[in-house]
Order: structure tokens, then C-alpha cells, then sequence
């Protein structure tokens, strides 16, 4: 081994990389069963193995390219091209058309959109943090957002078009915006959604979206899906049921509890112990990216890791919420737990990237941003 492949290895936070392999062997372990065919936890092990290797491959790379305008217009240019191309080719499953089918593997263009918005807004509010309280920029950054926002939506992804609203949201609360401008906007908005509530609806769309809101209304039809869920993760009571055992996942009940219902699934074998474990390598996870980001080299490198940061809290809070009942089925993952490549693949390259930028973060002051490329 070169001194210059040991200098990089040790410049990897392995805290962080061994707290996120962990949360991805207890998915893989979740999906494990001793009863049936294992076509999901034979998958997932081969795109973990994908994603793990991206992650070292990217954690060598200089990021300092990204702060270039050209890059990531170029960036948020072909992810917009993607989005509305799935709507040509895209496959068609479960009603939403959000996926290209390969074959071989799908790629579902939602996710690597989350970390170019991230990307995107990082640039953005680096550029403007001199004048970053006028009013404007939450409106033209929301633009920036919504556009992407939008085209997932309507594919219909609701959960990944509601992470991406987060990441705005998330981003601008610590890009130095004026507290009163996000507040007088995001009234308004809350203005026109009572008065398109009090005029616009009527009764049965009304309803549907009661029922949206509070699936557990509804447990024989929409929050059937909600209401096993519950049941699942109430039946794990202190030490679960033991890893392939879950009765509520391995025999059906739970539908899709590899993906939107893992965290039931994962309840349900290994009970309130277990979940509690979950939380920990969770905020483990949390804790490094935030304290890679303090440490950046300039703006970009700190939004960057904030943007990551509220990526995962997003997902996993939004997730948890559905599983328990507390919030709408949106069919949102939980970040490296959930079956998938893309999302799984996706969210390495986000640490891989925030890695790579960790090499470089106490060799550059924070003042070099002024010798970037002029921005957005």
C-alpha cells in the first residue's frame, strides 16, 4: 500500500461509513427470510456491494469541480431532461411512471435529484450570501426547486416530491435568509391552501384528503396499509420476534415491507431494543455528516453537508411518521435500509462526495469562495 492510498483511506471518516454499513445490514437482515425464497436480500447485498465501492471511488476524488456554475447547470439541466424523459420511456409500476426499466436494474431518476437540488441550492446561497436576505432569493430558489418538485409529483412520487420540498426548506433555514421573508411566503401559501380548502374543494375531495392525511381512518380501504403497519410494530413489544420471523412482513399482511414499511418490519423482528439501536447508528450518522460540514473549506462544502444532513433526516422522519401512523403513505424509504439500488446507490454517493470534500477542508480558507465562478 502507497503512502498516498494510506493518507487517503485515513482521511475516510469510518465512524460514519461503519454507522451507515450498519443501518444497511440491518435492511438486508430485515428482508432475511427462513421460510421462503430471499429475492430481495440477495439484490440488496449485490447493490450495497455497487454502492459501497462508489462511495470509496468518490471519497478520492477532489469535489472542488463542483462549485463550478457550468457543472451544475449542466447538473440540474439533465436531471430536469431525465424527469420529463420518464414520462416517455419510463416504466409504469404501481401506477406511478417514475422509473427507467434496464432490465438488469432500473434507475429512477428522483433520486439522484435530491442530492442535485442539494448541490444546486449549495451554489446558490454561496453565491448570494451577501445579499441573501432580500426577499427574492426564497422565491427564486423555490423556482429552482419547484421545477423539480413538479415533475416528480406528477409522475405521481409524492414522497420523493415531498423530501425535495424539505431539502428546500431545510437549506434556506440556514442559508441566512431574512426569517421574516420565509415566514410572510410560507403564510401565504398556508392562506391559499384554507381558501382553495373553503372554496374550491368539494366534499369527496375533501375527504380524500382527510383520509390522505390520517390513513387510519380508512382501515379497510387507503390505511390498510398504515394500519398493519402499526400492528407490526407493536408486536416486536421489547425484543421482537427474531430476525426472519416477522409474521406480519414474511406472511403478507404488511405489503412492501422491504421498501415503505421496513422500519415495521424491522420493529416487528427486533422489537423496542432493536429500534432503539436503529436510532443511535442513525444519529451517529447525523452527527458525522454535520461535523464533516462544519469543517468545510468554504459555504458550498458547509450547505453541501447540511443539504446531505436534511436529506436523511427528511426521509427517515417522513418514513417513521407513515409506519406509526402519524403521517401519510407516501411511499418514502428509509435512508440505507430500504430495498432499492438508486436511492441506496444515490445516498453513498452523497457521503462519498461529502468524503471526497473532507480531504481538502482544512487546506483551503473560507475566503477562496470570492475566487469562484460567478453563479446562478
Amino acid at each position: 500500500m502507497t503512502r498516498r492510498t494510506l493518507s487517503l483511506l485515513l482521511s475516510i471518516d469510518w465512524l460514519l461509513f461503519g454507522s451507515s454499513v450498519a443501518l444497511v445490514a440491518a435492511g438486508i437482515l430485515t428482508m432475511n427470510s427462513f421460510t421462503s425464497e430471499n429475492y430481495f436480500f440477495e439484490n440488496q447485498l449485490i447493490w450495497a456491494s455497487i454502492a459501497i465501492g462508489v462511495f470509496f471511488v468518490l471519497s478520492f476524488v477532489d469535489f472542488r469541480f463542483l462549485r463550478r456554475t457550468t457543472v451544475i447547470t449542466t447538473l440540474y439541466g439533465f436531471t430536469i431532461l431525465l424527469l420529463i424523459l420518464v414520462f416517455f420511456f419510463g416504466d409504469v409500476v404501481k401506477g406511478a411512471q417514475s422509473r427507467f426499466d434496464f432490465g438488469a436494474f432500473s434507475l429512477q431518476p428522483s433520486d439522484p435529484a435530491k442530492l442535485v437540488a442539494i448541490l444546486l441550492l449549495s451554489k446558490y446561497f454561496t453565491r448570494r450570501h451577501i445579499e441573501i436576505a432580500n426577499v427574492r432569493h426564497i422565491l427564486v430558489s423555490g423556482f429552482y426547486i419547484f421545477a423539480l418538485f413538479a415533475l416528480i409529483a406528477i409522475q405521481p412520487d409524492f414522497g420523493s416530491a415531498i423530501i425535495i420540498a424539505l431539502i428546500w426548506f431545510g437549506m434556506v433555514l440556514v442559508s441566512g435568509i431574512s426569517k421574516k421573508h420565509l415566514v410572510a411566503v410560507l403564510l401565504i401559501g398556508a392562506l391559499a391552501g384554507v381558501g382553495m380548502w373553503s372554496f374550491v374543494f368539494a366534499d369527496y375531495q375533501k375527504q380524500r384528503i382527510i383520509t390522505f392525511l390520517n390513513p387510519l381512518t380508512d382501515i379497510q380501504g387507503t390505511g390498510y396499509n398504515a394500519y398493519q403497519s402499526t400492528i407490526a410494530v407493536g408486536s416486536g413489544e421489547l425484543l421482537g420476534k427474531g430476525v426472519g420471523y416477522g409474521t406480519q412482513s414474511k406472511l403478507q399482511f404488511l405489503p412492501e415491507y422491504e421498501t415503505d414499511f421496513i422500519f415495521a418490519a424491522f420493529a416487528e423482528e427486533w422489537g423496542f431494543v432493536g429500534v432503539t439501536l436503529l436510532f443511535i447508528l442513525f444519529a451517529l450518522v447525523i452527527w458525522r455528516v454535520l461535523e464533516n460540514a462544519k469543517r468545510g473549506a468554504s459555504n458550498f462544502e458547509v450547505l453541501f453537508g447540511v443539504g446531505l444532513a436534511t436529506l436523511f433526516i427528511a426521509h427517515f422522519s417522513v418514513h417513521i411518521g407513515m409506519n406509526l401512523g402519524l403521517m401519510p403513505v407516501t411511499g418514502t424509504t428509509v435512508p440505507f435500509m430500504s430495498y432499492g439500488g438508486s436511492h441506496l446507490i444515490t445516498e453513498f454517493i452523497g457521503l462519498g462526495i461529502l468524503m471526497g470534500m473532507r480531504r481538502y477542508n482544512r487546506t483551503v480558507h473560507r475566503s477562496d469562495e470570492q475566487n469562484e465562478v460567478i453563479g446562478l
